[in-house]
């Protein structure tokens, strides 16, 4: 969707601006999405109840692009990007009140729906605005920024944070020591969105006032229907469904097994150990295995690579079942599974990526059918997350991780029947970050 901005000059250099807008757009992110289910384990919620309401947090990321094209209504995308960190930086210090109330689990939900959401439309104004802001060599230049300080604020939220949060719970108690930790969050967010707030550049929408909502309303109408009109559509959803299917019960579980008692099937580990190993080793296995695999797919193509990319997706679950049905004493061999997994769940999703930006979105809306498609993909791993609680209930963990094994083979029969051409000339849409680790 066309829009027309008014050049204004970046009062610094993107330098000054990306890494923090970036840093601000993961931390709301996998605060939402990990550090939240984490922290219910510890209070001893269900992961039947893990499972559900944080799948249907992810909603928020999910939705985003039936809402985005209205905020080309916005004549400044900077101060949707202000409003929203000031909206997520009281949320998070609604949470370190709601784990202090006695309905503490639905107080929490209530207020993460509204960190959430917050955080999604964050993501539209953020990347709008540095879309808008650089031009495509800059754009290049930063990228890499854009991801690092993106993936930074993972080792913050489930290195830093997570070891804080194990170590303050056996002085203050598991609700105190919560607290703490998303009292800190809020000042920091409040910190960076004060910073923010002077450091952004504020390119103006010139054609905020001509553009109606209704205008808007028609053309995600005629966007929606050129994407259902497109030859194998429906394969192609079923395909990202799947893809996704198995990946979505193994990263929910997964964790959630770590920290589960001996005694009840898990193995035991503390905060501090599991926030160690995912924060650490974990999140750069994750980022070496994404970059390795974007190589490998670019060097084979797509459609050579992608059944070694759906090998590489079994490697979380083939890797949890054995932590599972060995049941290993010591960290090391348990890190270094974790590692093992990691790289494997980091390799393998670049096909998810590549396949919507090559198969799925080219065309006409190249852009908006991306984010559609990524749309799609948030829902088929928000669809498997929230009934995997409950199947990990009735089948006990190494049953659960077996069974996982088995929803991952559907998409390799589906791979016989999606067409995979070969990417076209035109530059493909950028990638999301959010949309990339929102599993991770």
């Amino acid at each position: 969707m066309s829009q027309v901005q008014t050049p204004a000059r970046a009062p610094r250099s993107p330098i000054s601006w990306v890494p923090s807008l970036y840093f601000v757009q993961g931390m709301q992110f996998f605060v939402v999405m990990l550090l939240a289910g984490l922290m219910f384990k510890n209070m001893g919620v269900p992961n039947d109840q893990i499972a559900r309401w944080t799948g249907l947090l992810g909603l928020a990321w999910a939705v985003k692009p039936l809402w985005s094209p209205f905020l080309e209504l916005a004549r400044s995308k900077k101060r949707v990007v202000v409003a929203m960190q000031f909206t997520g930086a009281a949320g998070l210090a609604l949470m370190a009140l709601a784990v202090q109330v006695p309905m503490y689990f639905a107080a929490s939900i209530a207020v993460l729906f509204l960190i959430a959401y917050a955080a999604a439309t964050h993501d539209i104004a953020c990347d709008g605005l540095y879309l808008a802001s650089l031009d495509s060599k800059q754009q290049a230049a930063y990228a890499g920024w854009q991801g690092a300080f993106f993936n930074a604020s993972k080792f913050l939220t489930l290195g830093g944070l997570l070891v804080l949060a194990g170590h303050m719970e056996k002085s203050l108690g598991v609700f105190n020591a919560w607290s703490v930790i998303f009292a800190a969050l809020a000042l920091l967010l409040a910190g960076l969105a004060a910073y923010n707030a002077r450091a952004l550049p504020d390119v103006l929408n010139a054609a905020a006032g001509k553009v109606s909502a209704a205008s808007v309303a028609a053309t995600l109408q005629e966007v929606i229907a050129d994407l259902l009109k497109k030859p194998g559509i429906w394969l192609m959803i079923l395909f990202i469904v799947l893809f996704r299917f198995a990946e979505g019960q193994v990263q929910t579980i997964g964790p959630l097994f770590l920290i589960e008692a001996r005694d009840k099937g898990g193995l035991g580990l503390t905060t501090e150990q599991v926030g160690g190993i995912y924060g650490t080793f974990g999140t750069a296995a994750f980022l070496a295995g994404s970059i390795a695999g974007g190589y490998f797919t670019s060097w084979l193509n797509l459609k050579r690579a992608m059944p070694i990319l759906l090998l590489a997706m079994l490697v979380p679950n083939l890797t949890f079942y054995y932590l599972a049905s060995t049941m290993p004493p010591d960290l090391f061999h348990i890190g270094a599974a974790v590692t093992v997994e990691m790289f494997g769940y980091g390799f393998g999703f670049v096909g998810m990526i590549l396949f919507i930006m090559q198969v799925l979105a080219p065309g006409k809306f190249s852009t908006a059918h991306y984010a559609l498609g990524t749309g799609i993909m948030q829902l088929g791993f928000i669809f498997s997350k929230t009934i995997s609680g409950d199947i990990q209930l009735a089948m006990g963990y190494e049953q659960f991780f077996l069974w996982t094994i088995l929803c991952g083979l559907p998409v390799f029969v589906l791979l016989f029947f999606v067409k995979m051409p070969k990417p076209q000339a035109a530059e493909p849409a950028a990638a999301d970050p959010a949309a990339a680790a929102s599993s991770s």
